[in-house]
């Protein structure tokens, strides 16, 4: 039965499926409009998430419009930099405004964020199919509640299911069942290099090519190390197919290379065993609406190609979800349309930015670009600028890796 509600309802205004910072968010938004909402999730509050776990400012904006920054940063370890580290061992600290708290923590702030709210959590709830009138427009959502099935009818359906494609599908909203890419975590206590490793360090090198390794120091002398592999999966004639990419041999790759991963890991403690998970990209992948039904977060592929950073677009993304909603408040049927309409034009928005930061996605291909930008961003405080302006997203990561652009390293 639902861990919060006693009896699980029959019927709301929105029902969100999915209470990860995109449904969480999602759901305070609208419960503390006076909407009546109830989110939903098959995995109890204090579920482990695979995750680089780093908040980099767009989810500090995010959090702060949620007002529940100051919660999250009172138990969050904070950064003032992302250190850039180049396949021959260069490297540039990159400034902003940055820290790690793992998701099992954040992901409970925002769910309790939303309660606080009004809003209702059901789970364990595992979503089976979406419910539809005879106009096919979606009316609520079944489930299996203990084995039971249970139905709750709404005017709004919202999708924030994370990668795994499953819900996706049985919603009729997925159109790339592979992933973007693929990553794998862990978490190893080492007291004995805090204060050693500050920033949050991602290192480009050979073995781990397509993409990256990181080390980010998180709170109570822990730290989450892991590496993430982009264009993991090839689309042949419809049908995704994973390429010869072996996570576990990669992460050993990158800790046999780093210096520091070697010695966390050699004086570490790991806590817990290495969790791979997936990722979804570049907004695509999902059908964005359908009649009676947003896909948001991660399902609607909310994770920037280039950084692997997806906290805080999907909780962006969710907040589209809930303001599309609230400005057509009304009958369902009457301002579907409009909703749609709305969130939609909100993501469209957003995508030059996605196809800009997967042109930057060029550097994880390409490790010796790294090294290219970190040797001229020693010489150059206008580089370094545009480099703290790729993590605040005011500067272009396409350009920085664009020939146009790599003729202006020189020249700077």
């Amino acid at each position: 039965m639902s861990e919060f509600l006693s009896t699980p309802p029959s019927q709301c205004q929105v029902l969100i499926i999915g209470a990860g910072p995109a449904g969480s968010a999602t759901a305070r938004w609208l419960a503390r409009a006076g909407v009546d909402v109830v989110f939903a999730d098959q995995q109890p509050l204090g579920r482990d998430k695979v995750c680089g776990d780093g908040l980099i400012p767009d989810a500090h904006h995010a959090l702060d419009r949620l007002g529940l920054l100051d919660r999250v940063m009172a138990k969050a370890q904070r950064s003032a930099h992302v250190g850039c580290v180049g396949p021959r061992g260069g490297r540039i600290d990159v400034p902003g405004h940055l820290a790690v708290l793992p998701r099992k923590q954040l992901d409970e702030i925002l769910n309790l964020g939303a309660q606080e709210a009004g809003a209702r959590f059901l789970a364990p709830a595992r979503f089976e199919a979406a419910l539809e009138d005879a106009q096919g427009r979606v009316r609520g959502a079944r489930f299996s509640i203990d084995g039971q099935p249970h139905e709750i009818a709404a005017d709004w359906v919202i999708l924030a299911t994370g990668a795994v494609p499953k819900a996706l599908t049985a919603a009729g909203m997925c159109e790339r069942h592979t992933p973007s890419g693929v990553a794998l975590r862990g978490y190893v206590r080492a007291p004995s290099m805090v204060g050693e490793i500050k920033a949050l360090e991602v290192v480009w090198c050979k073995p781990v090519q397509p993409g990256y390794g990181w080390i980010f120091p998180a709170p109570d002398g822990s730290f989450n190390i892991g590496v993430g592999v982009t264009d993991s999966h090839q689309d042949l004639a419809g049908k995704g197919q994973k390429k010869d990419v072996n996570l576990r041999a990669i992460f050993d790759a990158f800790v046999a290379h780093y210096p520091p991963a070697r010695r966390l890991m050699a004086e570490g403690e790991l806590i817990g065993e290495l969790k791979g998970a997936p990722l979804r990209c570049t907004l695509k992948g999902a059908r964005w609406t359908r009649p009676g039904l947003l896909v948001t977060g991660e399902a609607a592929g909310s994770t920037y190609s280039f950084t692997g950073e997806g906290i805080g677009k999907a909780m962006e993304t969710g907040l589209l979800a809930a303001e599309a909603i609230l400005a057509h408040r009304g009958t369902a049927d009457g301002f579907d349309a409009q909703v749609r309409a709305q969130y939609e034009q909100g993501l469209r928005a957003l995508q030059p930015k996605y196809d800009l930061y997967e042109r930057g996605n060029r550097v994880n291909r390409f490790p010796w670009l790294a090294d290219l930008l970190i040797w001229r961003a020693k010489k150059s405080p206008r580089l370094l600028q545009r480099m703290s302006g790729v993590l605040n997203e005011t500067s272009n990561p396409g350009n920085l890796v664009s020939l146009k652009g790599i003729t202006r390293l020189f020249l700077e």
